[in-house]
C-alpha cells in the first residue's frame, strides 16, 4: 500500500501543480524536495483523508511538511490501519 500512497501523493502534487518529475519516496515535502507551504500540506492531507480514510489533526501539519513521500506513505498506512481493525472488530460485535 505504501508504493500507492507515494504514487497517489505524486499525482496529487502534480494536481496541485507542484514540479514533481523525478520525486519518489526519498523526496522530502520541504525546500530541498517539493518545496510545500503550510496551505498546500493542508490541502494534500484533505485529499490523503478523502481518498484513504485517514485523519490529520491540525497538530500533525508542521510534522507532515518535514516528512520525505516514504514517511508520509508509512504514516498513512499506519493511519488506515487502526481504523479498519476496529472497525472489523465493532462490526463483529453487532
Amino acid at each position: 500500500m505504501s508504493a500507492d500512497v507515494v504514487a497517489f501523493t505524486i499525482e496529487s502534487l502534480r494536481q496541485m501543480n507542484f514540479d514533481v518529475d523525478g520525486a519518489g519516496a526519498e523526496t522530502v515535502f520541504g525546500p530541498a524536495g517539493v518545496d510545500l507551504d503550510s496551505l498546500a500540506v493542508a490541502e494534500l492531507a484533505l485529499r490523503v483523508e478523502d481518498a484513504y480514510g485517514v485523519k490529520f489533526g491540525e497538530e500533525d501539519m508542521e510534522r507532515l511538511a518535514i516528512m520525505t513521500l516514504g514517511e508520509f506513505a508509512a504514516d498513512v498506512f499506519a493511519r488506515s490501519s487502526a481504523p479498519a481493525l476496529t472497525s472489523s472488530v465493532d462490526g463483529a460485535s453487532k
